[in-house]
């Protein structure tokens, strides 16, 4: 206002220039609205990232942890302990019975105690043994029930914030709920609803965390969120160990982290701009937008409007617009075809490192810590390299590793089968990590890339579909684990052919790298037919 109020205009009927109030008056009349998009906004005011950047991916982030450690708990409560024959006597050889299925009830014991794992408590071995698979896979046909509700409500009512909300609260009521299971049935249901509960996290998460950046850092925000994932599947070994002698402590444990969130931290989260302007809440975004500027050091002109191409979108129907034009059509079924196997061998990966010969503790911590590296070069590579590249070389090189797992598989026994561990095999170990790496980096670079090839309309819906074939590919994952307990050769050969084909398949995708975030799927697709993606690998079409 003060260049306005030096402003010096010129009086029609005299000729005399006018100043002070008179000018003001005038000049404020004559200044030009400048209506720019949000991304327009954040690129050229706000900054593309910045400390208010920084503080809020980190808030929004810090829900990642519980989100990993009820994805991935079951690796220790779910476990098949070792065995061991009580008195040790000659009549209970695990090297001449073979199996602990032949001895009778009362001549063995676990080791840890009947409390150490559902499967210890409740007798999920010999016939029983696929039930112990079922509540993993129960969690993950929750996720992905919970991932189209969540997608459904981010877009159209509650918006992004909300639906963490929700999201979080319920977790942690279902998470505490499920160590009073009473048997395998009751266990599997609550896995089920915590899977449901839990789906709102990731997805609306990552979309909160992505939409207040620029495009240059989407990629490496969008990443950081991962780094609070590996630190929750980090902190699981240390969780699991001091209760190792009963599963439901360790339920009641990661419950109460959810809810200190959503009082503690949640409340000084900020809704996304771009959710807010496609309701047609302008005034609400651009208080948003000037807090952040603010934070940032930065001012936003007074004369600023957010533009209403973008707006008044209340009346559509997120999976309805997705699916109605045909190139978003194709594009999403082919995000979801690739999603399910990365989401296979992601998961499958992290489940299956008990049939591996190592410590299962060790075996988790290593995993983990290997996650770090993989987040951390897939940051890197994504500020250069194109995403359709990165993701479909890290599903290529996780599949081949797992096909080499079993060629330094050694001689591996079955826990059930022997109650002895056999000789470790270490280059199977470092292949696997290896493995582990690219499967965490294709699945990170996957949700990056499905939140750049989709409008802010219906990206929350888009990811949700990504998560949902993600985790159908991972809900299959449990039940070849159990497999691989009588043939690991069997489920390493079935991961890595997954992540092969999901490779393969990603390269249908176009490329997205430095491309603007759209807010309409009418805007992206006359914007996309206008730049011509000429290394698209699918072609746009008509609605």
């Amino acid at each position: 206002m003060d260049e306005v109020q030096e402003l010096v205009t010129h009086d029609s009927h005299g000729g005399r220039e006018a100043t002070g109030p008179q000018a003001t008056e005038t000049a404020t009349a004559t200044v030009p609205k400048l209506e720019l998009t949000v991304d327009e906004v954040i690129e050229e005011y706000v900054g593309s990232f910045g400390f208010s950047q920084l503080i809020h991916a980190f808030l929004v982030s810090l829900a990642w942890i519980f989100d990993s450690q009820n994805t991935l708990v079951t690796i220790f409560t779910d476990a098949q302990p070792s065995w061991t024959c009580k008195g040790g006597g000659s009549w209970c050889d695990p090297d001449s019975t073979g199996s602990v299925c032949k001895i009778q009830p009362g001549y063995w014991e676990w080791i840890g105690g009947n409390c150490s794992s559902t499967i210890a408590e409740w007798g999920l071995v010999c016939d029983w043994k696929f039930r112990a698979g079922v509540p993993a896979s129960s969690f993950f046909f929750g996720s992905i029930l919970g991932s189209a509700a969540y997608g459904c409500l981010a877009d159209n009512y509650l918006g992004r914030r909300r639906s963490v909300l929700l999201s979080c609260l319920l977790t942690s009521i279902t998470t505490y709920l499920t160590s009073f299971s009473p048997n395998v049935w009751i266990y599997a249901l609550l896995r089920f609803l915590t899977g449901f509960a839990r789906a709102g996290i990731g997805i609306c998460c990552l979309v909160l965390s992505t939409e207040v950046v620029g495009r240059k850092w989407r990629g490496q925000v969008g990443q950081y969120g991962f780094f609070f994932f590996t630190a929750g599947f980090l902190s699981l070994p240390f969780i699991a160990y001091p209760n190792r002698t009963s599963w439901r402590s360790i339920y009641r444990t990661i419950s109460l982290l959810p809810f200190l969130y959503s009082i503690l931290i949640l409340p000084f989260v900020s809704e996304s701009p771009r959710w807010l302007v496609v309701k047609g809440r302008n005034k609400e975004a651009m208080q948003i937008l000037r807090r952040l500027a603010r934070l940032n050091g930065k001012k936003l002109p007074q004369n600023l409007t957010i533009s209403n191409s973008s707006t008044n979108m209340n009346e559509s129907v997120p999976a309805k617009s997705l699916w109605s034009a045909r190139w978003a059509t194709r594009r999403m079924l082919t995000v979801m075809i690739a999603g399910f196997g990365v989401g296979f061998i992601y998961y499958g990966i992290q489940l299956n490192v008990e049939n591996l010969n190592f410590d299962l503790y060790f075996t988790v911590a290593l995993n983990a810590l290997m996650e770090i590296p993989a987040v951390f070069i897939g940051s890197l590579l994504l500020g250069f390299a194109d995403r359709r590249l990165l993701a479909s070389s890290s599903a290529y090189i996780a599949g081949a590793s797992c096909i080499l797992c079993i060629f330094f598989s050694g001689n591996r026994t079955s826990k059930e089968e022997v109650g002895v561990e056999a000789k470790h095999s270490w280059p199977q170990l470092t292949v696997e990590a290896i493995g582990f790496m690219a499967a965490s980096t294709a699945f990170d670079v996957l949700y990056i890339y499905c939140v750049e090839l989709f409008p802010t309309n219906v990206r929350n819906f888009a990811v949700s579909m990504l998560r949902q074939a993600l985790m159908l590919g991972a809900s299959i994952a449990p039940l070849l684990v159990v497999l691989g307990r009588l043939s690991p050769s069997l489920s390493f050969l079935a991961f890595g052919a997954l992540g092969i084909f999901s490779g393969l398949v990603t390269m249908w995708l176009p490329e997205t790298r430095n491309a603007p975030l759209y807010e309409t799927l009418e805007q992206q697709e006359e914007e996309e037919k206008l730049t011509s993606f000429s290394d698209s690998g699918v072609e746009l079409g008509k609605n």
